[in-house]
C-alpha cells in the first residue's frame, strides 16, 4: 500500500511497555505531525509476552488520559490483543500504517521472538497493515526524541514506498544523540542468544521463588546483523516475516523420504 496524498493518513500506535510508557507518548506526539493517530496499548507492562493472544478471558478497553487530555485506549491484554481490538472494534477501517513502540530496550537477535513490541507489528502485518516495530536499545533512563523523529521519517517513507507482502520492519536505535549516530543499516537478525539462569531467592515469608537472569551470548559478530550494527552506533532496520518455514531445510528433508519410512501400515480387515 502506497500513500494517497489526497486523503488524511490514519496511524495506529501500540507497544508492549504499556500505554503510560514514555516511549509511546513520544512516538504518538511525533506521528501526529503526519496523520491522525489512534493509540491502543496494554494497560500495563506486557514485555516479552511474544505473540500471545487472550482467548479464555474477557478483554476490557477503557479511555486513557495523559496530562489531563485523552491519549488513547488501554487494554487489559497483550500487544497482539491490542492490535486486533483496535482494528476490529476501535477503528472504522484498517489504518494506513501501524507503528509499535518506542520500546524501552533492545529487540535484536533472539529477543525478536520474545518481543511484544515486534508481535504487535507482526499482528498488524497479518491483518494486511504496513507495520514497523521500533526500539531504543537501552534500559536506562532515555531520551526518545531522536527515535520518535526517525520513526516519523521512516513511517512517511514506507507510506510512499510500501512494503513487500507479509513483511514488517524491526527497527533498533542506539541510545545516542542524533549527531552521534553513524548512519542507517539494513540488517539481518543476529544469531546471538541468552544464556539464561534462574536465581533462587526468598520472599519476606521465607518462601522460595525464582528470578530469571542471564547474559547475552554474542555468537554472530557480522556487521550485517542487527546487534553488531547497534554496537557500532548504526540504526538497524531488519525486514522480518511471520512465515516460519525453513525453506533450505525443507528441500533437504524432502530427500529423506520420511513419509515413506514412517508411512502407517494399513490395517487389514
Amino acid at each position: 500500500m502506497k500513500l494517497n496524498r489526497n486523503k488524511k493518513l490514519t496511524i495506529l500506535v501500540s507497544n508492549d511497555d504499556g500505554i503510560d510508557a514514555p516511549g509511546i507518548f513520544a512516538l504518538a506526539q511525533e506521528l501526529k505531525k503526519i496523520g491522525e493517530v489512534t493509540v491502543v496499548a496494554p494497560d500495563e507492562q506486557r514485555s516479552a509476552v511474544g505473540h500471545a493472544i487472550t482467548m479464555n478471558y474477557p478483554l476490557r478497553l477503557k479511555k486513557f488520559n495523559k496530562n489531563g487530555k485523552f491519549f488513547g485506549y488501554a487494554v487489559d491484554g497483550t500487544p497482539a490483543d491490542c492490535v486486533k481490538l483496535a482494528v476490529r472494534n476501535v477503528l472504522k477501517k484498517n489504518p494506513d500504517i501501524l507503528v509499535s513502540g518506542i520500546n524501552h530496550g533492545s529487540n535484536t537477535a533472539i529477543n525478536i521472538i520474545y518481543s511484544g513490541t515486534v508481535s504487535a507489528a507482526t499482528e498488524g502485518t497479518v491483518m494486511g497493515i504496513p507495520s514497523i516495530a521500533v526500539s531504543l536499545t537501552t534500559y536506562a533512563e532515555a531520551d526518545f526524541r531522536y527515535a520518535a523523529k526517525l520513526s516519523r521519517q521512516l513511517a512517511s517513507f514506507i507510506l510512499k514506498k510500501g512494503l513487500p507482502k507479509d513483511t514488517l520492519l524491526n527497527v533498533n536505535i542506539p541510545p545516542l544523540r542524533e549527531k552521534e549516530i553513524k548512519g542507517i543499516r539494513i540488517t539481518r537478525q543476529g544469531k546471538s542468544r541468552w544464556d539464561d539462569t534462574f536465581e533462587v531467592r526468598r520472599d519476606p515469608n521465607n518462601k522460595e521463588y525464582f528470578w530469571l537472569t542471564g547474559k547475552l551470548d554474542v555468537v554472530d559478530t557480522s556487521e550485517e546483523t542487527d546487534l553488531i550494527s547497534i554496537f557500532q552506533k548504526y540504526v538497524s532496520i531488519t525486514p522480518i516475516h511471520f512465515d516460519l518455514t525453513d525453506y533450505k531445510a525443507l528441500a533437504e528433508i524432502k530427500t529423506w523420504k520420511i513419509e515413506k519410512a514412517l508411512k502407517p501400515k494399513n490395517e487389514k480387515r
